[in-house]
């Protein structure tokens, strides 16, 4: 069986890619533990100045948390370490960009909103798709420090996908890029801050996100009743069955 995740160091960046495209990237337990490892081994590795992740194929960056498996085991509330979100359960002080090469849904969306910056291929796609399956998404709180309220309610509220541009002028993505140079490119702004002095980047990062407000603990409560209703169950089961969901609001 090939890796979940693979791990290669190019000129002082690293390359931490979710290896499933066969399954849109989507984050099975082998996915989420090779992430953490990933990160881990990103940390503790002085030739890797700069992280990037993506996703293998050139349809989907990550298309979120595996359904099927959701359904397998009846998942409520994900435990706080069930997957790495940087700088809540797993500290990554030197930067991260998300080289998004396709769908970004859902967790797929949440890595992207942990790195640092942002790439994205023309052809990305972006959505907080939990509404669609009756799941939760406590860990967008930060949303709308990233974008305008409306914008991030619309995301929210609607699930449906943003195209790379549109995400772009919401401020989701710093810039885009045609897919085949989507890798060139990520690696071209990495190495352009590996170049920098290495400590005044640790501590620009940290700056950046002093005034961030922590909100996951009261998000953490309002998602909880959602986590743990029929509706929760529901969402995964129809993906897994190939039918329409049919929600009780309970």
């Amino acid at each position: 069986m090939p890796e979940a995740v693979s791990y290669r160091v190019t000129n002082g960046v690293a390359w931490l890619t979710i290896e499933r495209p066969e399954a849109r990237n989507a984050l099975n337990a082998a996915v989420r533990e090779g992430l953490y490892a990933g990160v881990r081994r990103f940390n503790e590795d002085g030739a890797a100045k700069v992280m990037v992740l993506t996703g293998a194929g050139d349809k989907a960056f990550c298309a979120g948390g595996d359904l099927k498996e959701m359904a397998e085991t009846a998942l409520t509330v994900p435990p706080p370490d069930f997957m790495p979100q940087f700088g809540r359960n797993i500290d990554v002080p030197k930067p991260t960009i998300a080289a998004v090469n396709g769908v970004a849904w859902a967790g797929g969306f949440l890595l992207t909103q942990c790195c640092d910056l942002c790439l994205a291929a023309d052809t990305a796609t972006f959505a907080i798709s939990e509404v669609k399956v009756g799941r939760g998404a406590p860990w967008a709180a930060p949303l709308s420090w990233l974008v305008p309220p409306r914008i991030a309610l619309q995301i929210l509220l609607t699930g449906d996908p943003l195209s790379a541009q549109r995400a772009y002028e919401a401020g989701l993505v710093n810039e885009v890029v045609p897919l085949a140079d989507l890798r060139a490119r990520a690696q071209q702004v990495a190495e352009r801050i590996a170049a920098n002095a290495p400590l005044s980047v640790l501590a620009a990062k940290r700056t950046a996100y002093l005034s961030r407000p922590d909100l996951f603990e009261e998000a953490e409560r309002i998602w909880a009743p959602v986590y743990h209703s029929a509706d929760a169950q529901e969402g995964p089961a129809a993906f897994r069955d190939k039918r329409p969901p049919v929600w009780t609001g309970r």
